[in-house]
């Protein structure tokens, strides 16, 4: 970015809160029902129906409060947010405008360069989510799908502190990962279960800000970088030909790499917000909170500590195995199993991730259970296999399954730690190549890979590599 800009950056991002039920409504919430199937008449707004409020999404917003160190509201309420729109059938939607259930609080995300950086949040409240639009579906017409209709959501919005695209995305993974963490959202961005609508404007460093544009609907962490980066070269581009940004709100095309004009700008006031008549203030009482803090599980921040002081492992090493919470519960499981804990990051990190992003696999559904892989790493601590022989199994166990310990023995794969049989195998290798033999012991000591390259072929890589090694250097010597 030009140096003479600065960017200013706040996130509103929607979070679908995990409820079998709607915020207001028994309808259910399941993703990929048919159109309509899942709209009762709360939903579409029938003459007469009356909203009920769901208490498990107050609970959830309670503990999203304390988790964020926010300030709970003892007592709350919701409004009516007026707008016409097809897929909004009341006409308004039911949210939080001046009393919401959580303010304040705070996210702190990872920096570039590995420290913390602290982001202030300036409120979390609860709402009711729209109908879909569905523009393809029918040519010539746009289809409404009330399925979504009254989900609920909790809105956490962020104070103008981020300030660079690749911060933005951080602050979104960061919360992301939190929300699974306390299993208040499934955190599938596929299914809209995250979005988020980034608040972006520029200024000469020091000045006041700028005006703003809203990007709307962003369900990707890379489009969210993506479409801040490009819009924050839009308007540097606009304000160094001397016209002036208009508040609207945009959309990103992703095909495209471009922003482009949704609508103007609303402002609250356009809105008409009031109190819903239909619904009584929240009260959250002291054994709320309570139950809450007891329900509290072991958040990121202090899981990568606990990686760091009491594991050993680098910060690097414990910042990536929680930054999602079902690697950590894996790799928790594979340390527990083994015993050895820096072996199960390393493996955790290399060749389980490799594989996952190979075939597209998530966390949830590693095939190869924690308790094998933990056996893996024993057996190569207790030298019955090698390195190379354990990444063969490795292969097994994600495509077929099965045992390690019958693996290795149907197999045959147990490497070979015999000196004598060892030493005989060496003695071949050096007869057949008297020429490296001359050079290793005429200084060139790298010719010592070649031996072990050809033990190893010889062995059918069954050869303890530590073994050949120092058998080499001694025949050699």
């Amino acid at each position: 970015m030009d140096q003479h800009w600065e960017s200013v950056i706040g996130l509103e991002v929607h979070v679908q809160l995990k409820t079998r039920s709607k915020i207001f409504s028994g309808a259910a919430t399941d993703f990929g029902a048919a159109p309509n199937a899942q709209a009762c008449g709360v939903d579409i707004a029938l003459p007469g129906v009356l909203p009920v409020l769901n208490a498990a999404v107050v609970r959830m917003a309670v503990l999203f409060g304390l988790a964020v160190q926010g300030r709970i509201a003892k007592r709350c309420r919701f409004d009516r947010k007026n707008y016409f729109y097809p897929d909004l059938p009341k006409g308004y939607q039911i949210s939080q405008l001046d009393e919401p259930i959580v303010s304040g609080g705070h996210l702190d995300i990872g920096t570039e360069d590995g420290a913390r950086r602290r982001i202030d949040l300036t409120r979390a409240h609860l709402e009711e989510d729209a109908g879909k639009s569905l523009h393809e579906a029918y040519e010539g017409y746009t289809g409404i799908d009330l399925n979504r209709a009254g989900t609920p959501l909790l809105e956490i919005v962020s104070e103008p502190q981020l300030r660079t695209p690749a911060e933005a995305a951080r602050y979104f993974r960061t919360l992301h990962a939190l929300v699974r963490y306390l299993d208040i959202c499934d955190g599938d961005l596929s299914q809209g279960s995250m979005r988020c609508d980034a608040n972006v404007s520029i200024r000469r460093p020091g000045d006041e800000f700028g005006e703003r544009t809203e990007i709307k609907n962003l369900n990707s962490f890379r489009f969210l970088e993506k479409a801040v980066r490009f819009e924050i070269a839009r308007q540097i581009d606009i304000l160094e030909a001397g016209a002036r940004v208009e508040r609207e709100t945009l959309l990103y095309d992703a095909e495209r790499d471009e922003t482009r004009p949704m609508r103007g700008k609303e402002l609250s006031d356009d809105y008409r917000y009031f109190p819903d008549p239909d619904l009584l203030p929240v009260e959250v009482t002291e054994a709320m909170l309570e139950e809450a803090r007891c329900a509290m599980p072991e958040l990121p921040a202090t899981k990568r500590r606990r990686y760091a002081d009491e594991l050993g492992l680098a910060d690097y090493d414990a910042g990536w195995l929680v930054a999602d919470p079902d690697v950590a519960a894996y790799f928790e499981d594979v340390a527990a199993a083994s015993g050895l804990p820096k072996a199960a990051a390393n493996w955790v990190m290399g060749e389980v991730a490799a594989a996952q992003r190979q075939d597209g696999t998530d966390a949830a559904h590693i095939p190869v259970p924690a308790a094998q892989l933990g056996r893996l790493l024993q057996r190569i601590a207790d030298q019955t296999i090698s390195g190379k022989i354990a990444k063969t199994l490795f292969e097994l166990l994600w495509k077929e399954g099965g045992d390690v310990d019958s693996l290795i023995e149907r197999r045959g794969l147990k490497q070979m730690s015999d000196a004598d049989e060892l030493a005989a195998v060496v003695a071949q290798v050096l007869a057949s190549h008297p020429a490296q033999v001359d050079q290793y012991r005429a200084g060139r000591t790298k010719v010592l890979g070649f031996f072990v390259g050809q033990v190893m072929k010889e062995t059918r890589g069954k050869a303890n590599p530590r073994q050949v090694n120092q058998l080499l250097r001694d025949a050699l010597a």
